[in-house]
């Protein structure tokens, strides 16, 4: 049975990080007005037995994680009529429902790939709509190209134990990159692939990252993301482009990479 829960886990062993302030904890949005400003943010059902998290960046257009459109038992691309986009979804019920039209993953995102922390580089993927959401409590984010170490950013997401309703943590940090990834401090869970990392900008806050995994750094739990920076921008062009996806299928094994990254576990959601 595919449950696309699961996020990756990596043992990262070669990483230098600054120190943190000091993050905030998990805040459930169980309210309209807990939830003001987030609505853009959602629960995307895959399958009926799973589920990611995505976010609004046009009315017609979701962010989340490339792996969340792959079954981890088979490796294949799930159909597109078989995820739904829950705006805003908070105790049994969404601001909005839309089906997929279109799903689009980074054209290098390999799924299988053994390729340890470098497999987040591209886990990245937009949903194209049927219908847009058009709605004036549901405004979709703006995004940031790059963000440096040390930023303050915050995560919206769900996760098993918190499926229904977001939970905000207004404030984690940017402990460092690595080959590509951001390693935040943000407190995320299975079912958190997908969700918006937020950059601030004064009153403004836009989409600076997408969580990919969670993992562990010298018995630290940490979380990974990807950055936007290029990626985005090569998606879209396979949007517009209207450009055929090539997934390779492999079969699944635990890797180490060449940074001595270790999977623990290879595929999730």
């Amino acid at each position: 049975m595919f449950v696309n829960r699961l996020l990756p886990i990596l043992l990262l062993t070669l990483l230098a990080t600054a120190g943190k302030g000091q993050d905030t904890t998990l805040q459930s949005l169980n309210t309209g007005e807990d939830s003001k400003g987030w609505g853009a943010v959602g629960r995307l059902e895959i399958t009926g037995k799973g589920f990611c998290t995505g976010s609004l960046i046009a009315p017609d257009l979701v962010l989340t994680a490339a792996h969340c459109l792959f079954d981890k038992r088979t490796g294949e691309r799930i159909d597109v009529d078989e995820i739904e986009f829950r705006a805003g979804w908070r105790n049994g019920r969404a601001e909005a429902y839309r089906s997929v039209r279109k799903a689009v993953a980074h054209p290098e995102y390999d799924f299988q790939s053994r390729g340890g922390v470098a497999r987040v580089i591209n886990d990245l993927a937009i949903l194209k709509l049927h219908h847009p959401i058009r709605n004036t409590t549901i405004v979709p984010f703006e995004t940031v190209a790059q963000i440096q170490k040390g930023t303050r950013v915050a995560v919206v997401s769900y996760a098993v134990g918190r499926e229904e309703a977001p939970s905000y943590q207004e404030i984690c940090h940017v402990l460092g990159l690595q080959q590509g990834a951001y390693v935040l401090s943000c407190n995320v869970g299975y079912g958190s692939s997908g969700s918006p990392v937020f950059a601030f900008f004064g009153a403004d806050v836009r989409i600076a990252s997408v969580v990919s995994a969670k993992a562990d750094m010298n018995g630290t739990q940490v979380s990974l993301g990807i950055g936007l920076e290029g990626p985005l921008k090569t998606i879209m062009d396979e949007l517009t482009g209207e450009g055929a996806v090539k997934v390779r299928r492999l079969s699944v094994e635990e890797g180490r990479s060449s940074t001595g990254a270790k999977f623990i576990h290879a595929n999730g959601g």
